[in-house]
């Protein structure tokens, strides 16, 4: 009785919370409202070119806080290391920003202009170096730490390269970036003292830095510095260090720093907490070139020379963009309506933000042993949201920048030599063991059976089955598979002996399924076989009499608790949802995407299924980033993303079809909305992509599921100059049912087909029409 009080006390608590969220965020219909009336207009602002003017960077960064994509509006280039943008304030100035990723679209005021983020993730790293424009008539109150500066979207512009607003300061900002360096130019009114500060010790969220030191060199214009900063994931493996090395190309009047609520004129240098002053002449254009490096701060000297040298702040914006229109590019689309071409371009956008490069000019990055090493004739990455990603972002990689993915899988390589495990969210320098599993697995594999083989998959492979059937190596911080003993003695995971049973027995039986292909691929033949028996494993926990995968104990009982909508969000003495992860009973009751025939087979018939699964689609919320999910489908949340694909294991492909076109219509939005949830370093985005496109990945396979396309058709190049047309012919908005479908004139008589059958390109058609076949 006292739990159940305290439960529905903690309900009031965070309703009442929510009641000043709601007010900031304003009415639902009049908040939308502010976007859909179109971009703001930003005087003297570069223009878009190409499929640039169709991405939104506003697209996702708001909504409900614990419901927003947490996507950024920051100008970067594809992958690239350096992501520049506005930072906005914490709601009462208190606590973590509204957005992980810095700026939220509801805030009116920005802290500042800071160089690095995660994007799509429920996590706080970067915000370094943060910048901060002011007058000199406004130097003390900027000089406060709750410094910031109003702004309105009236006045406020971005496309890929390229973010700029008019702040009521009467500044105007703007800024570009290249891989490794941001690219600042503040326009200050006539007639006032330009003044710049920057943060030396600056992080998102709840992050803090120590071993804080910068200089000032006013005769070159040369500012430099380090710190050591400690994030939601840099903190769990002891930190990291980020250097900078910056110019401004203008002359500085007069500099200074603060720290300790004290301005020391003349002084330029500053070790701990603080701010850079530096002071231009009145109504100055001033241009800040700003290069990171993980490695040293000589290293971002010469990112800095080697990136941004030569070139004027509209060359870069140019620059920026053609790298976004090459990725642009590798998929060309015609028809459908602009607002879905918008929405499309968008999500692609989104899906090569991150990872992020981590490796300098000269090669040098920082490995997972913390010494520095250099990547020869290769990109080094970090910051794989994997445990999302292989899902879409990386079968997506695969397939249209196979280029870019090698250089992911000879990153993912390092870190098994250097740190002794693949990892799962591997960020910076070090694991930082966010969810659980090992599903890196499933992404290297793929990538090896679809022919991506420029890496030591041996090393890779014994690492990978080391961790699934031995454990994780001594000396390594990967955490490893959670319960690994249990799962292999009573061949699932027991409820009695392992937390999160239920999601770890499927994610476990996904990962081993990869590995037995991989494994015979390589041809490891016994290793193979014990990988598909542990596949099965998932079966072991379905509950014939619930028809749910249920919480099972070690002497083979299934635990009675089931409360099959209950989210484990609201659960908060976990007495129903103990053994699942981020979502319902329901939820996880379709998880099993990697052998859909085997769950199905779990099923009394294909009818009670289909009608299960129906009932299930239908109980989703209609509002995209509603406040509350509900336990029935969500696509806010990556392990359930695949359901509607399930249809087409028991013979109803026409039911795929209408949910994955009901999804693309109504749960992505061309505003800042956007998404149903967390992007998660562009999952939910590269879903759209392959959907949009009439196909999906089963990832940790060579095997896509057919849909049926959005546009009338689609040019995917694949690289080698291979490629894949998709034509549907008359497809409209009402045509959504794919009556017959061929590759290369040969009519596909399943619902699938492999990687094989157009990795060397292709012609696919689709023959629309409005009722099912």
């Amino acid at each position: 009785m006292i739990k159940r009080i305290l439960k529905w006390l903690a309900i009031i608590v965070l309703v009442v919370l929510a009641i000043p969220i709601l007010a900031i965020l304003g009415t639902w219909g009049y908040h939308r409202s502010i976007v859909t009336a179109g971009p703001g207009t930003l005087a003297g602002a570069p223009e878009p070119v190409g499929r640039c003017a169709q991405a939104d960077p506003f697209n996702a960064t708001g909504g409900f806080p614990w419901m927003s994509g947490l996507n950024a509006v920051a100008a970067c280039t594809p992958l690239g290391m350096v992501r520049l943008g506005p930072d906005t304030a914490p709601w009462l100035d208190i606590g973590r920003p509204m957005n992980r990723s810095g700026y939220y679209y509801g805030s009116n005021r920005i802290i500042g202009f800071s160089h690095n983020r995660l994007v799509g993730a429920d996590a706080s790293e970067g915000g370094a170096f943060r910048v901060f424009p002011t007058l000199g008539s406004s130097i003390e109150e900027a000089r406060r730490p709750e410094r910031y500066v109003k702004f309105s979207h009236a006045r406020e512009r971005a496309f890929p390269g390229y973010y700029g607003v008019h702040l009521q300061s009467g500044i105007v900002a703007e800024m570009t970036a290249t891989p490794r360096a941001g690219v600042h130019r503040y326009r200050f009114p006539e007639g006032s003292d330009a003044v710049m500060l920057i943060d030396a010790a600056s992080a998102l969220g709840g992050g803090r830095c120590e071993n804080v030191t910068a200089t000032i060199d006013p005769a070159t214009g040369e500012l430099s510095g380090s710190m050591r900063t400690f994030g939601s994931f840099s903190g769990r493996y002891g930190g990291l260090n980020v250097y900078f090395a910056a110019r401004v190309n203008t002359s500085i009047r007069s500099c200074g720093t603060f720290s300790g609520d004290v301005y020391t004129g003349g002084k330029t240098d500053l070790t701990g907490p603080g701010l850079l002053e530096l002071h231009f002449a009145q109504g100055s254009t001033v241009e800040l070139r700003l290069a990171l490096s993980y490695v040293s701060i000589e290293n971002a000297r010469e990112n800095l020379a080697a990136e941004t040298g030569g070139k004027n702040f509209d060359v870069l914006v140019l620059e920026a963009q053609e790298a976004w229109n090459d990725i642009f590019g590798r998929i060309e689309v015609e028809g459908g309506t602009a607002e879905q071409q918008r929405i499309f371009y968008t999500a692609l956008m989104r899906a090569f933000t991150m990872p992020t490069t981590f490796s300098d000019v000269n090669g040098e990055y920082l490995g997972f042993d913390q010494q520095v090493h250099t990547a020869e004739d290769f990109t080094y990455y970090t910051d794989f949201s994997i445990w999302d990603t292989f899902r879409t972002v990386h079968p997506l990689y695969t397939l249209i920048a196979p280029e870019r993915h090698t250089d992911m899988l000879r990153s993912l390589e390092m870190m098994v030599k250097q740190g002794g495990a693949l990892p799962r969210w591997p960020s910076g320098a070090g694991y930082t063991n966010c969810m659980f599993g090992s599903p890196a697995d499933l992404l290297v594999s793929e990538a090896y059976l679809k022919g991506l083989r420029d890496f030591d998959a041996e090393a890779v492979y014994a690492a990978a089955r080391a961790v699934a059937l031995e454990g994780v190596p001594e000396g390594s911080r990967f955490g490893g598979r959670q319960g690994l003993d249990a799962y292999l003695q009573y061949g699932y995971c027991p409820a009695d002996k392992v937390h999160e049973s239920v999601a770890c027995t499927i994610d476990y039986a996904w990962c081993d399924g990869s590995l037995a292909l991989w494994a015979e691929a390589l041809g490891k033949p016994e290793d193979a076989a014990v990988f598909a028996q542990h596949a099965q494993s998932y079966k072991q926990i379905w509950n014939p009499q619930t028809l749910f995968f249920q919480a099972r104990n070690s002497d083979g009982s299934f635990r009675p608790e089931l409360s099959p909508l209950t989210l484990t969000y609201t659960d908060f003495d976990h007495k129903y949802t103990e053994a699942y992860v981020e979502g319902s009973a329901m939820q996880w009751r379709w998880g099993s995407l990697f052998d859909a025939d085997g769950l199905v087979g779990l099923w009394p018939s294909k009818d009670k299924f289909v009608s299960a699964l129906t009932d299930y689609m239908d109980g989703t919320r209609s509002t995209i980033g509603w406040w509350h999910p509900g336990g029935n489908y969500w696509h806010g949340n990556e392990p359930f993303i695949h359901a509607p694909y399930l249809f087409n294991a028991a013979d109803r492909p026409d039911l795929t079809q209408h949910y994955v076109r009901r999804i693309l219509e109504t749960k992505y939005s061309d505003d800042y909305v956007g998404l149903d949830g967390n992007d998660d370093g562009g999952t939910l985005s590269a879903w759209y992509v392959f959907s949009a496109l009439g196909f999906y990945p089963v990832a940790g396979s060579t095997r896509y599921e057919l849909g049926a396309p959005l546009f009338t058709r689609a040019t995917v190049q694949l690289g080698g100059g291979k490629r894949l047309t998709i034509d549907a012919p008359g497809n409209s908005d009402n045509t959504i049912y794919a009556a017959q479908t061929t590759l290369n004139g040969t009519a596909l008589n399943t619902t699938h087909f492999s990687h094989e059958a157009i990795a060397n390109g292709g012609t696919l058609t689709f023959t629309m029409q409005e009722t099912p076949k």
